[in-house]
This record gives structure tokens, C-alpha cells and sequence, in this order.
């Protein structure tokens, strides 16, 4: 599987709620952006492993993601992602923009926060972003059954 990079675009209700270690954290309705760095072993195949997290609730909390992914305020509507070797997590981050939610996704780096606020739709400034940094996204736009189904 190809090493890359990719965004998670969540569209959520207000809501506080508990993050692991981050404790309560408050979150305005609108759009959150998580990027992650898909450099391991597995490549993009974490962004697939977001996905089903997202469908199935059905996995414990892993990462500070997975605890909005699990969430029914939180529904996951797209990934967008791009395969490199680079790690450009962070300068992708940077290059986004938003309201940072502090220390979220960021434990080994330097970074404020790896997930970002947005009120309207941030698709075409990710796809900015991007491009930006020499990227060519793939978009998959994610769609639910409905809840219980």
C-alpha cells in the first residue's frame, strides 16, 4: 500500500464531549478537519481503517480521531488523500489554515493541533492545499446508511 498523507473532513452538531487524555473538550457546530500521516507500514490503508471506524463504532479508541469518528454527533463525509513519501503532515496542517483545536492528533510533534475548525465546507481549501504541496488529491466522498441500519 502507498505512503501517503490524507485529511478526514467530519461534519458534527455543538457538542462537549470526552477525548482520552485531552479530557472534555468543547466543539462548535460546523466542519473539523483531521490530518494524519499514513508513512507506516500500512500506507493509506489507515485511512480505510478511519472509514470503518466511522460505519461501525465498533473498534475501542485508539487515537484522539477515533473518539470523534465513534461518535454520533460526528459524521465523517469525506477523505481526501494523496500518496508521498514526504512527511508532510504538519506542513499540511500549517497550510490549511482554521481554527486549530489545541493538542489534537499532535502528541509527536511540534504542532498546536493536527484538527482543524471550519463553519462552512473546507473541501476546496484542502484541495488547495494540496496542490500546494506539489499533491495530486484523491477525493472519496463518504455516505451512510442509515443510523440502525
Amino acid at each position: 500500500m502507498d505512503k501517503g498523507i490524507y485529511c478526514l473532513v467530519l461534519r458534527n452538531t455543538a457538542c462537549t464531549m470526552s477525548v482520552g487524555a485531552l479530557g472534555l473538550r468543547p466543539f462548535s457546530s460546523g466542519f473539523h478537519v483531521y490530518v494524519g500521516s499514513a508513512q507506516g507500514s500500512g500506507g493509506l490503508k489507515r485511512a480505510s481503517r478511519h472509514i470503518h471506524v466511522a460505519r461501525n463504532h465498533d473498534h475501542p479508541p485508539k487515537w484522539h480521531i477515533d473518539y470523534l469518528l465513534s461518535s454520533t454527533r460526528f459524521t465523517l463525509r469525506f477523505v481526501v488523500c494523496a500518496p508521498t513519501e514526504k512527511k508532510l503532515e504538519c506542513l499540511l496542517a500549517k497550510t490549511l489554515g482554521g481554527i486549530p483545536v489545541p493538542l489534537f492528533g499532535c502528541s509527536d510533534c511540534a504542532c498546536s493541533s493536527h484538527l482543524l475548525y471550519y463553519h462552512n465546507d473546507p473541501l476546496d481549501r484542502i484541495k488547495r492545499a494540496f496542490r500546494t504541496l506539489g499533491l495530486d488529491p484523491t477525493i472519496k466522498t463518504i455516505i451512510y446508511p442509515p443510523r440502525g441500519v
